[in-house]
This record gives structure tokens, C-alpha cells and sequence, in this order.
């Protein structure tokens, strides 16, 4: 396989570790947007949230807490910013599950989002949900 974090897990290249659990790894981002910039991604290789077992991504977003609080008392950050993308549509570049830690400071220039704040229709949004809840599996 030609997935870099899958190459990452393999010990095939190297990483800054922070955490290394049985079913996940959690190492420094090599581009980090801000200081401490930490990535969380699943040992076992899947693409995006939509294809992650549900033990998997369990453990990864339990890493993803741990990791988040320890960076940001570690740090001294203020805030912290967690993100998880999925496809090229949501900017997703590399095609293996990653969730971003991204410590933050008031004024540290990091966008994230440029999306306006604006009042959805209400009509639309009763009809969204609708519609996502009949496609929604039982739990």
C-alpha cells in the first residue's frame, strides 16, 4: 500500500510520537498549521470515517481526547482545535482517517472556517433532517 500514515504505523518512516496504543498512533504533523499540532490516526488502514470499524474509531477518538487535554495543559494553549475530514471535497489529503489536534492561542492568525454565520430556512432544515433520518441506521 502507498499510504503514507499506513508507511508512518509500519515504522517505515519516521514519526515524532506521542502516543503509541495497539489500534492507534498519535505523532507530531510534520506541516503543522500551529505549535503542537498533533495527528491521531487508526494502525489499521481505512480511508475516512465512513469506512473506520466501530472499535477503531473508538479507540481513536478516546487517543484524541487524551492527546487534546495533555496538549493543551502540556502547552498552555487556550483553546483547542479538533478536526476530522473526509474527502478531497473537505480538503481530506491524505486518504487514510486522521484527526487533527490543533492547539490554540487568542489572536493566533489559524483559520479554520470561512463560512458565514447566516439563519437556515426552517422548511429546509425540518426537510434535511428528515431525510437523513430515514437513511439513519439503528444504533
Amino acid at each position: 500500500m502507498d499510504c503514507i500514515f499506513c508507511k508512518i504505523v509500519a515504522g517505515e518512516i519516521p514519526a515524532v510520537k506521542v502516543l503509541d496504543e495497539e489500534k492507534v498512533l498519535a505523532f507530531m504533523d510534520i506541516n503543522p498549521a500551529c505549535r503542537g499540532h498533533i495527528l491521531v490516526v487508526p494502525k489499521r488502514h481505512a480511508e475516512n470515517i465512513f469506512e473506520i470499524s466501530e472499535a477503531d474509531l473508538s479507540a481513536v477518538m478516546g487517543a484524541v481526547k487524551r492527546c487534546a487535554a495533555t496538549a493543551q495543559e502540556a502547552l498552555g494553549a487556550e483553546g483547542i482545535t479538533v478536526l476530522q475530514l473526509n474527502g478531497r471535497a473537505s480538503d481530506q489529503l491524505v486518504p487514510h482517517l486522521h484527526v487533527h489536534i490543533m492547539p490554540r492561542w487568542e489572536n493566533d492568525g489559524l483559520t479554520v472556517s470561512n463560512w458565514e454565520m447566516k439563519s437556515g430556512d426552517m422548511d429546509e432544515l425540518q426537510d434535511i433532517a428528515d431525510r437523513v433520518k430515514e437513511h439513519l441506521p439503528p444504533s
